[in-house]
């Protein structure tokens, strides 16, 4: 008896409450991205050390040629196999006689041949004392910094380079790569360069070299790609030998493949940025 009454007040219930009509809760409409390609028909410079060179030093095919395929740019290559800093400032200087002002990008990949021949950091600026208009109008001494241009510094090499294309180049995008991992090499027994978990001659890392690049992102207004992160490169690792010219006597250049990984990496970073700025 108590089941029934409760069975009857229960559809009692349901037939006086409102009934609503039940309609599909409809998503809304994601619309399509479209990511466009501001590198299609660009001429870009690469400038930079052996894995730049058009030699193929350790490869078949570089990374400039890969990223002309997959972003249909131009490349005019400079890169010249073990060229330090001071090196890439002949490369400007004969960009500029060959091109002119025929460019829209220059990219520079380089540093890790800084590293290996223990080229001291130094520093950014030098520090003096100059008399400086003030409101008033007065005069007043103050210190003032200036561009080191040590030609015999990591620093000094950079700003020179950097003071150069902007001077040459001021509309021109201009992009700096810092220096992917290094395992070990041996080129003959008077070339034999230790992976990175040993320091140079001097006693610094590589690390220190790759942070003194992104430096010069905020100290030269110009954008850096961190290949030594995103590449995923680990040449110190056995397993990333794959990637590399030989893994007994050359876990230094890229082979085909590490060129491809690396091109693929400064594919997406490059779409984030304009080409040019006209």
């Amino acid at each position: 008896m108590h089941i029934r009454y409760s069975a009857l007040l229960l559809s009692a219930l349901l037939l006086s409450a409102d009934v609503y009509p039940c309609s599909a809760y409809l998503l809304p409409e994601v619309p399509q991205v479209s990511v466009s390609n501001p590198w299609k028909g660009k001429k870009v410079a690469f400038l930079g050390d052996s894995i730049t060179d058009k030699a193929h030093v350790g490869t078949t095919k570089n990374y400039w040629q890969y990223l002309s395929e997959m972003l249909g740019l131009e490349p005019v290559v400079y890169g010249i196999n073990g060229h330090q800093w001071n090196g890439v400032l002949e490369q400007a200087g004969k960009l500029q006689a060959e091109q002119g002002g025929d460019v829209d990008a220059i990219l520079i990949f380089a540093g890790t041949n800084d590293f290996n021949d223990g080229v001291p950091l130094g520093e950014w600026y030098v520090e003096k004392e100059e008399s400086v208009e003030v409101s008033g109008p007065k005069q007043e001494v103050r210190k003032r910094r200036m561009l080191q241009t040590d030609d015999r510094t990591f620093r000094g090499r950079i700003n020179r380079v950097l003071s150069y294309l902007k001077t040459n180049y001021p509309t021109k995008q201009i992009i700096l790569l810092t220096p992917i991992h290094r395992g070990y090499a041996k080129f003959g027994d008077n070339n034999i360069q230790p992976d990175e978990s040993y320091p140079n001659r001097i006693g610094l890392y590589v690390d220190e070299y790759v942070e003194v690049i992104k430096e010069a992102a905020n100290v030269w207004a110009v954008p850096v790609i961190d290949l030594n992160s995103i590449s995923g490169l680990y040449p110190v690792i056995d397993s990333h030998t794959r990637y590399f010219h030989k893994e007994d006597t050359d876990r230094l250049h890229p082979n085909a493949d590490g060129h491809y990984r690396m091109a693929k990496a400064l594919m997406y970073q490059l779409l984030a940025y304009p080409a040019d700025f006209e």
